[in-house]
């Protein structure tokens, strides 16, 4: 009876061995491999004094990465995510899937279909989920987060602010001012001149990248749909259209793009008339997505059900921008006009 047991019992262990790394992914990120070293590296744990860090040495949670001046690494964590830190950088290796940037200059890949990530900038969080980024927290506190592929969802909990930030867009966060800016849009090919990304090896997202690199390109040209599509209008040009001529052109294009090219006509759209950007992004929601159809033995279906609800970055809500601080005026005075004397 006791061989049968565990005859039964085997593989069933070996089943669920086989099981847990691939659901429990927040483990992903508690511990990372140090890949890469440039000149003056060192791992801070917790308590101890720092010391040289060592290409194929494991850092695990509760410790930190410290680079010094004109010095980098790299991490690679157990899902095959990657960070890059730049010189004089602080990187803290946190629970679960949360990443902590003390300040400097980072890049980070998270592969697609992962469960994602979520990188802490001081008061700024971003929530990415295959997605490769740029980014650099000075000292003063202001940040810069640059999508090099892929979306990410940035919040400033402390005003309830949340901003979509998509490839080839660079966000910046103002401590001065207390809240994100909008996004604009950054030359892709300028920003793989980075030593993040030219002193090291090529990024496995590298192809997605060009991919953006070449869609920014096409925007670039001279969009002659959306030319013809104001002239039809009444207005002479797209720049002398006024917001209604533009924006009556614009929707006329955009019901009959395919889902496919409305990035692009939106992107070309924002750089035309960045002045109308917000009814551009209003009126592009607007569109209904195309539905998607899975057949139950199709392979996609099965990519679907397996990688359905995985990502933990949650949908990024409409941009919201907090309304301004407006103080109230204090009670009128006693002989104040609003108020009388009445003696």
């Amino acid at each position: 009876m006791e061989r049968r047991y565990i005859l039964l019992v085997a593989p069933v262990v070996c089943a669920l061995v086989n099981w847990l790394p691939n659901d429990v992914s927040a483990e992903d990120l508690q511990e990372a491999k140090v890949t890469q070293v440039v000149q003056d590296v060192k791992v801070v744990p917790t308590g101890a004094a720092a010391r040289p860090a060592a290409v194929n040495e494991t850092v695990r949670q509760g410790n930190a990465v410290q680079t010094g001046t004109q010095s980098r690494s790299e991490l690679t964590f157990r899902d095959e995510t990657i960070t890059r830190l730049g010189e004089k950088t602080i990187y803290n290796i946190g629970g679960g899937r949360t990443i902590e940037l003390g300040s400097g200059q980072f890049l980070l890949y998270v592969p697609k279909n992962k469960g994602g990530a979520k990188v802490k900038m001081g008061p700024v969080t971003a929530a990415i989920t295959g997605t490769t980024v740029l980014g650099h927290v000075y000292p003063s506190g202001l940040t810069e987060f640059t999508v090099l592929e892929g979306s990410a969802c940035l919040h400033l909990d402390s005003v309830g602010q949340s901003v979509q930030v998509n490839a080839g867009q660079m966000l910046v966060y103002d401590p001065v001012y207390g809240r994100l800016e909008d996004p604009v849009y950054v030359d892709l090919q300028q920003q793989l001149a980075s030593p993040l990304v030219r002193d090291f090896r090529t990024l496995p997202s590298a192809g997605l990248i060009q991919e953006e690199i070449q869609s920014q390109h096409e925007v670039a040209a001279p969009n002659g749909d959306l030319d013809q599509a104001v002239r039809a209008a009444g207005a002479a040009s797209i720049q002398s259209a006024t917001p209604d001529q533009f924006m009556a052109a614009y929707s006329s294009l955009l019901v009959r793009y395919p889902p496919s090219q409305r990035r692009m006509l939106v992107a070309g759209a924002v750089r035309a008339r960045p002045d109308l950007a917000d009814r551009i992004a209003a009126a592009s929601r607007g569109v209904q997505p195309a539905r998607r159809y899975y057949g139950k033995d199709a392979k996609d279906y099965k990519d679907y059900k397996e990688y359905k609800g995985k990502e933990i970055a949650e949908p990024c809500p409409t941009n919201y921008f907090p309304p301004p601080y407006i103080i109230t005026p204090l009670t009128p005075q006693v002989n104040s006009p609003e108020k009388p004397n009445r003696d």
